[in-house]
């Protein structure tokens, strides 16, 4: 069966995005963002809230961006193919290989999961993986840990009255002092 994971970068103090809304901290150096490459690769289908679907979608036509570098390049033919499915109130249209929702978070993993396909379903945003944690449906959660406290804004992990027993099975630390902690959630 095909696990379900969240992965985003996050503050030292639990946010991925400030009490600003910016996240310019999580700007990645060459090492994290070919990790980032490596890990998309991984990865089937893509589960985004509106938020990170916008955020994303320069990578549609990034290919077309003379200023591009190799790196930049392959990352953008990686997410471009990848089916994404977009959970939106207000989107009534999406473009490239995303379409919108047509059941709950619930009903989408059950019936991705239910799919023959390789790799694993990602749920990029907060708000999405809140839901997806709420109803017991993360397998792993993986925290790109950012050197900097921003002292409030989105949290990264949901805010439930649930504990939630992990098992740490990788962690790796970047030159830059990043620390990626991976964890798979013990059922």
């Amino acid at each position: 069966m095909r696990s379900v994971t969240y992965s985003m970068g996050v503050s030292l103090d639990g946010y991925i995005v400030g009490p600003d809304g910016g996240f310019d901290w999580t700007a990645p150096d060459a090492e994290v963002f070919r990790f980032w490459i490596d890990e998309i690769r991984e990865v089937g289908v893509h589960l985004l809230g509106r938020r990170l679907y916008e955020t994303m979608l320069y990578w549609e036509t990034a290919d077309q961006d003379p200023s591009l570098d190799d790196s930049m390049l392959e990352w953008a033919a990686l997410w471009n193919p990848l089916p994404k499915v977009v959970f939106s109130t207000t989107l009534s249209a999406v473009q490239g290989h995303a379409r919108l929702a047509s059941g709950s978070l619930a009903e989408e993993i059950e019936r991705l999961r239910a799919e023959p396909g390789d790799g694993d379903i990602a749920i990029g945003g907060a708000t999405l993986a809140a839901e997806a944690a709420a109803s017991d449906l993360i397998d792993e959660y993986r925290a790109v840990v950012h050197p900097v406290l921003v002292g409030g804004g989105i949290p990264f992990f949901p805010r439930r009255e649930r504990r939630v027993d992990l098992e740490l099975v990788e962690t790796r630390t970047f030159s830059s002092k990043i620390v990626y902690l991976r964890y798979r959630v013990v059922r």
